[in-house]
């Protein structure tokens, strides 16, 4: 079939080309900012790898623009499958990264970060779930909650059982917290799952998590955990060195000492912020805020004119999502936040986070492409 003019058009003109700008300016300074930041390493591949995520990812993009989102959420058990078995192969083949989680699989040189790809189908599972429950049966039933609660608690054990990535589990927590609260839950079911948090918080500090684990949640608060900074608070302090250099704009690419150094291990990845901030400067710093503030907004003003409440929670749990790692990913560059191996979306490296970044934003542009209704619903008919 041939493609027409006519055809680009009407597609440029419904699907969210202003969403797509946004993740492919904050995506192209990203690996602007990787080269910088790996050029001591001497591996340009890296580079190469981050633009190849990227290519994939705007192909991603376009792809779930045009799928519409409603015939993948139709297709929950294959999807349900698909996310317990991802996280399942890490139990034969995970292999640790940089933070030390046993959270990729790694083939012919080539790694795949599971919990990326299954945070995506998290999101639909979890939006057509509780849309549905809305729609056609009792959301704030004890049953209801319970099947709902049971699916995050699932993933949210094998995340930390099977690979120990608590940074993507508390992620996953977030989109459950966000997508139960904007659905319309009554509030008196938050005020149990606090009640229930207090009992299973102290059990899972003492029995689940590591000391390592304990110590760099503690560190940015316990002045006695690594006083010396030579363990733990190493890497944070050196990203608080590399930002307060840069002062307004910033050393210069490929001339920050910290950044060009081998100072901060994680530069290109967790602590990418901190190399933005010492060789772009606080305008730097401020550009790449703005940028990702912008990619969540349009996010949620899609979700609030959405048709649906499938579509609305779709579009607030991938806001959601990438709100907490924003969050945590300055925080802990700062010192404000513990160092919980959380990237910033569209500019750490990492191909997985790429490539499911533009997917998880597809996702948004396909509900902001099918038709709508004579008159927005707006997010406070829900």
């Amino acid at each position: 079939m041939k493609l027409k003019l006519s055809d680009i058009r009407a597609f440029l003109r419904r699907a969210d080309m202003l969403l797509f700008f946004l993740c492919l300016a904050a995506s192209v300074m990203g690996v602007v900012i990787i080269s910088s930041a790996t050029r001591s390493y001497n591996r340009p591949s890296m580079v190469y790898v981050q633009i190849a995520a990227l290519i994939i990812g705007i192909a991603l993009y376009f792809i779930f623009t045009v799928i519409d989102t409603d015939i993948i959420a139709d297709q929950w058990p294959l999807l349900l499958v698909t996310e317990i078995v991802l996280l399942l192969l890490l139990i034969p083949f995970g292999s640790a990264g940089d933070t030390g989680n046993k959270s990729w699989i790694r083939f012919l040189g080539i790694g795949i970060q599971p919990s990326e790809i299954v945070k995506v189908i998290y999101i639909v599972l979890s939006a057509k779930h509780i849309s549905y429950l809305r729609d056609y049966r009792s959301l704030s039933s004890p049953l209801s909650v319970l099947q709902i609660a049971a699916h995050f608690g699932i993933l949210f054990l094998m995340l930390l059982g099977i690979s120990g990535d608590l940074g993507n589990a508390l992620i996953f927590f977030f989109i459950f917290l966000i997508t139960m609260f904007v659905s319309g839950l009554q509030l008196y079911w938050f005020l149990f799952g606090i009640a229930g948090m207090a009992v299973v918080v102290p059990l899972a500090w003492n029995h689940v998590l590591s000391t390592r684990q304990k110590e760099r949640i503690l560190a940015p608060y316990d002045p006695t955990i690594d006083p010396e900074g030579y363990g733990v608070n190493w890497e944070p302090n050196q990203a608080k060195l590399a930002l307060s250099s840069g002062r307004l704009t910033g050393t210069g690419l490929y001339q920050g000492t910290q950044t060009q150094s081998d100072a901060i291990d994680s530069k290109h990845a967790d602590y990418i912020f901190a190399a933005i901030g010492e060789e772009l400067g606080m305008i730097g710093c401020v550009v790449v805020i703005l940028l990702l503030t912008a990619i969540i907004l349009r996010c949620v003003y899609v979700g609030m004119h959405s048709r649906s409440s499938f579509g609305m929670l779709v579009c607030f749990g991938v806001a959601a999502a990438f709100t907490f790692q924003i969050f945590v990913n300055i925080g802990m560059c700062l010192g404000l936040t513990p160092v919980i191996g959380v990237a910033l979306p569209f500019f750490s490296y990492g191909g997985s986070s790429l490539f499911t970044s533009f997917a998880a934003m597809g996702l948004v542009s396909g509900i902001h492409y099918k038709p709508k209704p004579t008159q927005y619903t707006s997010f406070a008919d829900y």
